[in-house]
Protein backbone atom coordinates (compact mmCIF):
# COMPACT_ATOMS: atom_id res chain seq x y z
CA UNK A 1 0.00 0.00 0.00
CA UNK A 2 1.32 3.42 -0.94
CA UNK A 3 1.10 6.10 1.73
CA UNK A 4 1.59 9.04 -0.69
CA UNK A 5 4.71 10.39 1.02
CA UNK A 6 7.42 11.70 -1.31
CA UNK A 7 10.98 11.82 -0.04
CA UNK A 8 13.25 14.48 -1.52
CA UNK A 9 16.98 14.44 -0.94
CA UNK A 10 18.62 17.32 0.93
CA UNK A 11 20.62 18.51 -2.13
CA UNK A 12 17.39 18.84 -4.14
CA UNK A 13 15.72 20.75 -1.28
CA UNK A 14 18.71 23.09 -1.16
CA UNK A 15 18.49 23.79 -4.92
CA UNK A 16 14.73 24.48 -4.74
CA UNK A 17 15.26 26.76 -1.73
CA UNK A 18 18.00 28.65 -3.60
CA UNK A 19 15.78 29.38 -6.60
CA UNK A 20 12.82 30.37 -4.42
CA UNK A 21 15.03 32.86 -2.58
CA UNK A 22 16.37 34.18 -5.88
CA UNK A 23 12.83 34.85 -7.12
CA UNK A 24 11.94 36.61 -3.86
CA UNK A 25 14.89 38.96 -4.30
CA UNK A 26 14.16 39.72 -7.96
CA UNK A 27 12.29 42.90 -8.71
CA UNK A 28 10.05 43.39 -11.73
CA UNK A 29 11.84 46.50 -13.04
CA UNK A 30 15.44 45.87 -12.01
CA UNK A 31 17.80 47.68 -14.40
CA UNK A 32 14.98 49.69 -16.05
CA UNK A 33 14.67 53.47 -16.31
CA UNK A 34 11.22 55.05 -15.98
CA UNK A 35 10.27 58.58 -16.99
CA UNK A 36 7.09 59.83 -15.30
CA UNK A 37 5.64 63.24 -16.12
CA UNK A 38 3.75 65.36 -13.60
CA UNK A 39 4.96 63.22 -10.72
CA UNK A 40 5.54 65.65 -7.84
CA UNK A 41 2.20 64.74 -6.25
CA UNK A 42 -0.99 62.73 -6.65
CA UNK A 43 -1.25 59.81 -9.06
CA UNK A 44 2.08 60.62 -10.72
CA UNK A 45 3.89 60.45 -7.39
CA UNK A 46 2.22 57.13 -6.51
CA UNK A 47 3.30 55.72 -9.87
CA UNK A 48 6.91 56.88 -9.47
CA UNK A 49 7.08 55.34 -5.99
CA UNK A 50 5.54 52.04 -7.14
CA UNK A 51 7.96 51.70 -10.06
CA UNK A 52 10.89 52.57 -7.79
CA UNK A 53 9.78 49.92 -5.28
CA UNK A 54 10.25 47.36 -8.04
CA UNK A 55 13.78 48.52 -8.83
CA UNK A 56 13.34 51.11 -11.59
CA UNK A 57 15.53 54.21 -11.70
CA UNK A 58 13.22 57.22 -11.85
CA UNK A 59 13.41 60.43 -13.84
CA UNK A 60 10.34 62.55 -13.18
CA UNK A 61 9.16 65.94 -14.34
CA UNK A 62 6.90 68.66 -13.04
CA UNK A 63 6.25 72.25 -14.00
CA UNK A 64 8.58 73.38 -11.22
CA UNK A 65 10.73 71.59 -8.69
CA UNK A 66 9.32 72.95 -5.44
CA UNK A 67 9.17 71.53 -1.90
CA UNK A 68 6.66 68.87 -2.97
CA UNK A 69 8.88 67.69 -5.82
CA UNK A 70 11.97 67.64 -3.59
CA UNK A 71 10.10 65.62 -0.95
CA UNK A 72 8.96 63.17 -3.63
CA UNK A 73 12.54 62.85 -4.88
CA UNK A 74 13.69 61.90 -1.35
CA UNK A 75 10.88 59.36 -0.95
CA UNK A 76 11.83 57.69 -4.22
CA UNK A 77 15.52 57.66 -3.24
CA UNK A 78 14.62 55.77 -0.05
CA UNK A 79 14.07 52.69 -2.24
CA UNK A 80 17.76 52.74 -3.09
CA UNK A 81 17.28 53.63 -6.75
CA UNK A 82 18.70 56.46 -8.81
CA UNK A 83 16.29 59.40 -9.09
CA UNK A 84 16.31 62.92 -10.46
CA UNK A 85 13.57 65.55 -10.77
CA UNK A 86 13.41 67.85 -13.79
CA UNK A 87 11.54 71.13 -14.18
CA UNK A 88 9.67 70.95 -17.47
CA UNK A 89 6.68 72.51 -19.18
CA UNK A 90 5.44 69.33 -20.87
CA UNK A 91 3.30 71.35 -23.30
CA UNK A 92 6.39 72.87 -24.95
CA UNK A 93 7.87 70.77 -27.76
CA UNK A 94 11.45 72.05 -27.73
CA UNK A 95 11.66 72.05 -23.93
CA UNK A 96 10.41 68.47 -23.78
CA UNK A 97 13.01 67.26 -26.26
CA UNK A 98 15.77 69.05 -24.34
CA UNK A 99 14.66 67.43 -21.06
CA UNK A 100 14.55 63.95 -22.58
CA UNK A 101 18.05 64.53 -23.98
CA UNK A 102 19.24 65.44 -20.45
CA UNK A 103 17.59 62.35 -19.00
CA UNK A 104 19.21 60.04 -21.54
CA UNK A 105 22.62 61.59 -20.81
CA UNK A 106 22.09 61.07 -17.08
CA UNK A 107 20.39 57.65 -17.08
CA UNK A 108 21.57 56.16 -20.37
CA UNK A 109 18.17 54.96 -21.57
CA UNK A 110 14.40 55.22 -21.16
CA UNK A 111 12.53 51.91 -20.84
CA UNK A 112 9.21 53.19 -19.51
CA UNK A 113 7.40 56.42 -20.32
CA UNK A 114 4.34 57.38 -18.26
CA UNK A 115 2.50 60.40 -19.67
CA UNK A 116 0.72 61.57 -16.55
CA UNK A 117 0.95 65.40 -16.72
CA UNK A 118 -2.51 66.92 -16.82
CA UNK A 119 -4.80 69.77 -15.78
CA UNK A 120 -8.52 70.58 -15.75
CA UNK A 121 -10.28 73.81 -16.69
CA UNK A 122 -13.92 72.76 -16.62
CA UNK A 123 -16.86 74.60 -18.09
CA UNK A 124 -19.93 74.09 -20.26
CA UNK A 125 -19.17 74.19 -23.99
CA UNK A 126 -21.25 77.33 -24.62
CA UNK A 127 -19.25 79.18 -21.95
CA UNK A 128 -15.83 77.64 -22.52
CA UNK A 129 -13.17 80.07 -23.69
CA UNK A 130 -10.57 79.31 -26.32
CA UNK A 131 -7.91 79.72 -23.62
CA UNK A 132 -9.56 77.00 -21.49
CA UNK A 133 -9.68 74.65 -24.45
CA UNK A 134 -6.11 75.30 -25.59
CA UNK A 135 -4.59 75.01 -22.12
CA UNK A 136 -6.11 71.59 -21.42
CA UNK A 137 -5.37 70.18 -24.88
CA UNK A 138 -1.78 71.42 -24.75
CA UNK A 139 -0.95 70.21 -21.25
CA UNK A 140 -2.83 66.90 -21.43
CA UNK A 141 -2.59 65.77 -25.05
CA UNK A 142 0.20 67.69 -26.73
CA UNK A 143 2.52 66.90 -23.83
CA UNK A 144 1.99 63.17 -24.47
CA UNK A 145 2.86 63.69 -28.13
CA UNK A 146 5.93 65.71 -27.13
CA UNK A 147 7.33 63.05 -24.80
CA UNK A 148 6.51 60.12 -27.09
CA UNK A 149 8.11 61.95 -30.00
CA UNK A 150 11.25 62.64 -27.95
CA UNK A 151 11.49 59.11 -26.50
CA UNK A 152 10.73 57.15 -29.67
CA UNK A 153 14.29 57.36 -31.14
CA UNK A 154 15.70 56.19 -27.79
CA UNK A 155 13.34 53.22 -27.60
CA UNK A 156 13.88 52.35 -31.27
CA UNK A 157 17.63 52.02 -30.62
CA UNK A 158 16.89 49.81 -27.62
CA UNK A 159 14.29 47.82 -29.61
CA UNK A 160 12.13 47.87 -26.52
CA UNK A 161 9.96 50.16 -24.42
CA UNK A 162 6.62 50.57 -22.70
CA UNK A 163 4.60 53.76 -23.20
CA UNK A 164 1.67 54.38 -20.86
CA UNK A 165 -0.78 57.25 -21.36
CA UNK A 166 -2.84 58.30 -18.34
CA UNK A 167 -6.30 58.81 -19.82
CA UNK A 168 -9.59 58.91 -17.87
CA UNK A 169 -13.02 57.28 -17.80
CA UNK A 170 -14.35 60.56 -19.21
CA UNK A 171 -12.05 60.02 -22.20
CA UNK A 172 -13.99 56.81 -22.80
CA UNK A 173 -17.53 57.96 -22.01
CA UNK A 174 -17.43 61.78 -22.04
CA UNK A 175 -18.70 64.12 -19.33
CA UNK A 176 -20.84 67.24 -19.32
CA UNK A 177 -18.85 70.33 -18.42
CA UNK A 178 -15.55 68.68 -19.37
CA UNK A 179 -15.50 68.73 -23.16
CA UNK A 180 -11.88 69.91 -23.24
CA UNK A 181 -10.68 67.40 -20.64
CA UNK A 182 -12.67 64.53 -22.17
CA UNK A 183 -11.35 65.34 -25.65
CA UNK A 184 -7.76 65.45 -24.40
CA UNK A 185 -8.11 62.12 -22.60
CA UNK A 186 -9.85 60.47 -25.56
CA UNK A 187 -6.99 61.73 -27.69
CA UNK A 188 -4.50 60.00 -25.42
CA UNK A 189 -6.28 56.70 -26.05
CA UNK A 190 -6.14 57.18 -29.82
CA UNK A 191 -2.50 58.20 -29.54
CA UNK A 192 -1.60 55.05 -27.57
CA UNK A 193 -3.44 52.77 -30.00
CA UNK A 194 -1.78 54.36 -33.03
CA UNK A 195 1.70 54.24 -31.49
CA UNK A 196 1.13 50.58 -30.57
CA UNK A 197 0.48 49.79 -34.25
CA UNK A 198 3.38 51.91 -35.52
CA UNK A 199 6.06 50.71 -33.12
CA UNK A 200 4.99 47.20 -32.16
CA UNK A 201 7.29 45.58 -34.72
CA UNK A 202 10.24 47.20 -32.94
CA UNK A 203 9.37 45.75 -29.53
CA UNK A 204 7.69 48.92 -28.22
CA UNK A 205 4.31 48.62 -26.50
CA UNK A 206 1.82 51.44 -25.88
CA UNK A 207 -1.27 51.34 -23.68
CA UNK A 208 -3.62 53.68 -21.84
CA UNK A 209 -5.06 53.66 -18.33
CA UNK A 210 -8.45 55.25 -17.68
CA UNK A 211 -8.83 56.02 -13.95
CA UNK A 212 -12.25 56.81 -12.55
CA UNK A 213 -12.95 58.67 -9.32
CA UNK A 214 -9.58 58.61 -7.55
CA UNK A 215 -9.08 60.09 -4.08
CA UNK A 216 -6.41 62.78 -4.51
CA UNK A 217 -5.79 66.30 -3.24
CA UNK A 218 -8.15 67.55 -5.96
CA UNK A 219 -11.05 65.38 -4.79
CA UNK A 220 -10.48 66.30 -1.13
CA UNK A 221 -12.07 69.66 -1.96
CA UNK A 222 -15.42 67.93 -2.60
CA UNK A 223 -18.08 67.91 0.11
CA UNK A 224 -19.21 64.67 1.74
CA UNK A 225 -22.49 65.00 -0.18
CA UNK A 226 -20.68 65.32 -3.52
CA UNK A 227 -18.47 62.35 -2.66
CA UNK A 228 -21.53 60.27 -1.72
CA UNK A 229 -23.16 61.05 -5.08
CA UNK A 230 -20.00 59.90 -6.88
CA UNK A 231 -19.92 56.68 -4.85
CA UNK A 232 -23.49 55.89 -5.88
CA UNK A 233 -22.37 55.70 -9.52
CA UNK A 234 -19.52 53.28 -8.72
CA UNK A 235 -20.33 49.55 -8.36
CA UNK A 236 -17.61 49.18 -5.70
CA UNK A 237 -19.18 52.16 -3.85
CA UNK A 238 -15.92 53.95 -3.14
CA UNK A 239 -13.28 56.05 -4.78
CA UNK A 240 -10.02 54.49 -5.87
CA UNK A 241 -6.59 55.30 -4.50
CA UNK A 242 -3.53 56.56 -6.40
CA UNK A 243 -1.79 53.33 -5.39
CA UNK A 244 -4.46 51.28 -7.17
CA UNK A 245 -3.74 53.19 -10.38
CA UNK A 246 -0.01 52.74 -9.76
CA UNK A 247 -0.41 48.95 -9.51
CA UNK A 248 -1.94 48.80 -12.99
CA UNK A 249 0.84 51.06 -14.27
CA UNK A 250 3.40 48.63 -12.84
CA UNK A 251 1.68 45.78 -14.69
CA UNK A 252 1.88 47.65 -18.01
CA UNK A 253 5.46 48.79 -17.37
CA UNK A 254 6.75 45.32 -16.59
CA UNK A 255 7.11 42.07 -18.52
CA UNK A 256 3.95 40.83 -16.80
CA UNK A 257 2.18 42.56 -19.72
CA UNK A 258 4.69 41.58 -22.43
CA UNK A 259 1.89 40.68 -24.88
CA UNK A 260 -0.40 43.60 -24.01
CA UNK A 261 -0.35 46.59 -26.37
CA UNK A 262 -2.85 49.04 -27.81
CA UNK A 263 -5.24 48.51 -24.90
CA UNK A 264 -7.20 50.70 -22.49
CA UNK A 265 -7.50 49.48 -18.91
CA UNK A 266 -10.27 51.12 -16.89
CA UNK A 267 -9.38 51.56 -13.21
CA UNK A 268 -12.76 52.78 -12.09
CA UNK A 269 -14.36 50.32 -9.68
CA UNK A 270 -16.76 49.19 -12.39
CA UNK A 271 -17.94 52.72 -13.20
CA UNK A 272 -17.46 52.23 -16.95
CA UNK A 273 -19.06 48.78 -17.10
Amino acid sequence: MHCGIIFVSLPVISIISFFLNQNEDMKLLEGKVALVTGAARGIGKAIALKLASEGAAIAFTDLKIDENASATEKEIASYGVKVKAYASNAALYEETHAVVEEIVKEFGRVDILVNNAGITKDGLMMRMSEAQWDAVINVNLKSAFNFIHACTPVMLKQKSGSIINMSSVVGVSGNAGQANYSASKAGMIGLAKSVAKELGSRGIRANAIAPGFIETEMTQALTDEQRAKWNETIPLHRGGTPDEVAKVTLFLASDLSSYVSGQVINVCGGMNT
